[in-house]
């Protein structure tokens, strides 16, 4: 049995780890919020909400290497989608600049990481421009400004609509054929392809497509857009496949999508 001495020691052992997990857990919180909103990220979000694109920033809906997505409230009361690329990660350019080099959109901008990190926000906040005014379902672009992009906000309160990958399907197929033709609207009305399409970026609202993540979209005139393309349908067509869906094709398919052939069956 533990004496009087042993279980005092105990106490006080314990109460010294809760005390420093407590300071660990404070510094890992102040670290990630200084990560997010350095200096001059903290200037924009102010000037949003000066100038009422904002009203108030709540919780972090998704959180990446590259990006940090808060849900807040905007104009209108309407809930918005705020998201904040990082300008203090220096794996953020491996493997982007494939991306945007080719894209005529942008060809004339300064390569320091600061100005690259903003054009990223800028070329989201265009595709998705480009992307809805064709008819593709995305989130409705409303604001850029430097690393900051505002976004609808597809959910409730803070709770984004589920993905693909975590939406069970009664009609994979009818829904399948829906990204199809978002996919081909997209080509060939906004001239883009999306360039990492998966079911992980395609939200499912009442069994419609919403497709998000646009920042390395390209024209379908850049140098890579052709393998982009087949890239992304490879992947649906591997994702629909899995849960039963008999798909056509991918010779055939990236024809129907282009406008060379116009049956994909």
């Amino acid at each position: 049995m533990e004496s009087l001495a042993e279980r005092k020691l105990r106490r006080k052992v314990v109460r010294y780890e809760e005390k420093r997990l407590m300071r660990e857990k404070r510094s890992e919180e102040m670290e990630s919020l200084e990560e997010v909103f350095d200096r001059s990220t903290l200037m924009i979000v102010y000037r949003l909400l000066n100038r009422g694109y904002i009203h108030n920033i709540n919780g972090v809906v998704r959180s990446g290497k590259e990006s940090r997505l808060y849900w807040g409230v905007g104009r209108r009361n309407k809930l918005v989608a705020i998201k904040i690329f990082l300008t203090t990660s220096a794996e953020f350019l491996k493997g982007r600049m494939m991306y945007i080099q080719g894209d005529e959109r942008f060809k004339s901008t300064r390569k320091d990481t600061r100005s690259l990190v903003n054009l990223w926000a800028l070329k989201e906040f265009r595709n998705l421009q480009q992307a809805a005014q064709a008819g593709v379902r995305v989130p409705t672009p409303l604001k850029v400004d430097g690393n900051v992009l505002l976004m609808e906000f597809i959910g409730k309160r803070g709770e984004p609509a589920p993905s693909l990958r975590e939406t069970p399907l009664e009609h994979p197929a009818r829904v399948y054929d829906k990204i199809a033709e978002a996919i081909k609207t997209l080509y060939q009305k906004a001239h883009l392809v999306h360039g990492d399409l998966s079911e992980y970026n395609i939200m499912i609202v009442n069994l419609n497509p919403v497709i998000f993540d646009f920042a390395q979209a390209v024209t379908i005139e850049h140098p890579m857009a052709q393998s982009f393309l087949e890239r992304d349908l490879l992947r649906m067509n591997g994702y629909f496949s899995k849960i039963g869906v008999t798909v056509p094709p991918i010779e055939r398919l990236t024809k129907w999508v282009t406008g060379e052939d116009v049956d994909k069956n």
